[in-house]
């Protein structure tokens, strides 16, 4: 094929039907008609001799050569993008982007405050959009319409760039009329206790919980699991602020990272102990597409989120390691 007589505008027309499978959203995405769309769609089809998008009971769906062009074609854009663009620093005063991040709840409660009060700070016209788990996919991430995933990874594609933001232990937190701290809290005081179970770090739409399913309840339980033993949970919750909420009542407690535990150190009703069993530490981590990697805003989003998760990380230690596998056994959070 002569490259002279390509039209790079139908890599342009290729990558948004591949990304919306769709000639209708992939037209008014760039703003042109239909009727051009699909005019782009009949020349890309002899350009590769391929139909590359056909009609299925779900609708429109990529052929498998449609699919191995997508990241070959992205990338050919993001370079080419690379090249025409001026380098530029980010103007945090100025600029009126919206960053597009997707948190965990355990993310969402210990972390964004804080990055979100910085962003105020630094770059006032700024919008902070934060996503769930739930609400998008790896492909979201690696084509660059979310700017960051920040999360506990199990796996995550090898093309992503990664940072790890913390490691975190785990606290047990529960009401200080709780009647098990009548005794000394050992491993069967724990078992013989009510718990509340909170989790939902995975990207994709959740499903309901079998509490017989050990081996997908996480850390805690898989941990239990090793020992040979298994609490007994009464409520599952994919929030740790409801979880934390919850603990306040006097005969149930929560398992959950020591980070947010101390969120609630101010709180009058609420005692935390060390787990009396080895939970495996985690590591917090953002991570993002090689699209944005030298993009000059998410460079500025990504040393600004580094540095508050360094200033919180060293603000927890400050206030102690009582969380951790050797710190002592209980703390009043009420009284710092």
């Amino acid at each position: 094929m002569d490259l002279s007589r390509v039209d790079l505008n139908l890599l342009v027309y290729l990558d948004v039907l591949l990304r919306e499978q769709s000639v209708t959203r992939a037209a008014s995405y760039l703003g042109i008609t239909q009727p051009a769309m699909s005019n782009g769609l009949r020349r890309l089809r002899a350009m590769f001799d391929d139909p590359l998008l056909v009609r299925t009971s779900g609708g429109m769906s990529a052929t498998e050569r449609a699919m191995e062009l997508q990241p070959l074609v992205r990338e050919i854009l993001a370079q080419v993008e690379r090249a025409v663009q001026q380098t530029r620093p980010f103007a945090a005063h100025e600029s009126q982007r919206v960053f597009r991040i997707m948190a965990s709840d355990y993310a969402e409660s210990t972390l964004m405050p804080r990055v979100l009060r910085e962003i105020r700070q630094q770059a006032p016209n700024v919008t902070l959009d934060v996503l769930t788990p739930s609400d998008v996919s790896f492909l979201d991430v690696e084509q660059g319409r979310v700017d960051m995933a920040i999360n506990r990874f199990d796996k995550i594609p090898q093309s992503f760039h990664q940072k790890t933001l913390w490691e975190d232990y785990f606290a047990v937190l529960m009401s200080g009329a709780n009647p098990i701290l009548q005794q000394p809290f050992t491993l069967d005081t724990y078992l013989g206790g009510n718990h509340i179970w909170v989790s939902k770090t995975g990207f994709g739409v959740g499903v309901g919980v079998n509490p017989k399913d050990v081996q997908r309840l996480g850390w805690v339980d898989e941990a239990l699991g090793r020992l040979g033993r298994k609490r007994r949970i009464s409520v599952f919750t994919r929030h740790y602020q409801v979880a934390m909420l919850l603990a306040e009542q006097h005969d149930v407690m929560a398992t959950l990272p020591s980070r947010a535990a101390w969120l609630q150190q101010g709180n009058p009703q609420l005692v935390v102990k060390r787990p009396p069993f080895e939970i495996p530490p985690f590591e917090l981590k953002m991570a993002w597409s090689p699209l944005l990697q030298h993009n000059p805003d998410h460079q500025w989003l990504r040393r600004l989120i580094a540095q508050v998760a360094q200033e919180l990380d060293q603000e927890f230690l400050d206030y102690g390691r009582q969380f951790e596998p050797h710190g002592p056994g209980a703390l009043n959070l009420s009284q710092g």
